[in-house]
């Protein structure tokens, strides 16, 4: 996520390419929201579905360009929600729109920091602040698990960012067979919250760590999501 900070993050080379933006937006209608956890998952399942597709993976994909742009800079990700006709406008521009058990969120193609498409620009960043009805089960056995931070406060938009980027890091990690295999359960996955002891051990497990930026509401390097596949396990 992307806004003015009383953080500062440390500057890389990413910072002197031109910054782009992965956009996701969460359906969240006043009647019905979706679960916190189901929102989580979803907007995870979102991002690797964008990374899979022949439109961002194919060299000449109309998607391509763009999802290069993005991951030659910052990778960033910012989640607005919509509802009702603003849902409905934004599901008209081009992206992909992934379900969970209850949660709707549509995933865009990169577009430049300052270059928002007005449909989606318009959309709010705040009110994500989302529940569980009850605690989320363990996850299933060999099941890919993004582990958030037990030490961190995240908004549920927030939340969604950080596993999304700990799925995209995960994706990354992963041989093309593995990809493969995933994407054909349709990226199953898990998002939980470990206990202190359990967090400790897997920031130090070597699995892929997403270290945050510090644009939006966190400390600049604190560690927000460990993504924990059981095809990068040792």
């Amino acid at each position: 996520m992307t806004s003015t900070s009383p953080f500062q993050h440390e500057a890389t080379d990413r910072d002197a390419a031109p910054q782009f933006v992965l956009p996701l937006v969460v359906r969240i209608e006043r009647a019905a929201p979706p679960a916190r956890t189901d929102a989580l998952e979803t907007a995870a399942r979102a991002v690797l579905t964008l990374l899979h597709d022949e439109r961002a993976t194919a060299e000449d994909g109309e998607w391509a360009q763009p999802v290069r742009d993005w991951q030659d800079a910052r990778i960033r990700k910012v989640v607005r929600r919509a509802r009702g006709s603003e849902w409905r406008r934004a599901a008209e521009l081009p992206g992909i729109t992934v379900t969970g058990a209850a949660a709707e969120v549509r995933v865009f193609p990169p577009v430049p920091l300052d270059g928002w498409p007005k449909e989606l620009a318009k959309l709010q960043v705040s009110g994500t602040d989302l529940d569980d009805p009850a605690p989320p089960p363990a996850p299933a056995p060999g099941l890919p698990v993004l582990w958030l931070s037990p030490d961190l406060d995240m908004s549920a938009g927030k939340a969604m960012a950080q596993a999304g980027h700990g799925a995209q890091l995960a994706w990354w990690a992963l041989s093309p067979a593995d990809r493969a295999a995933w994407a054909a359960t349709g990226f199953a996955l898990a998002v939980r919250t470990p206990a202190l002891s359990r967090w400790a051990e897997l920031t130090a497990s070597g699995l892929p760590v997403v270290r945050d930026a510090g644009f939006t509401e966190i400390a600049p390097g604190s560690c927000t999501v460990v993504a924990d596949h059981p095809a990068l396990r040792g």
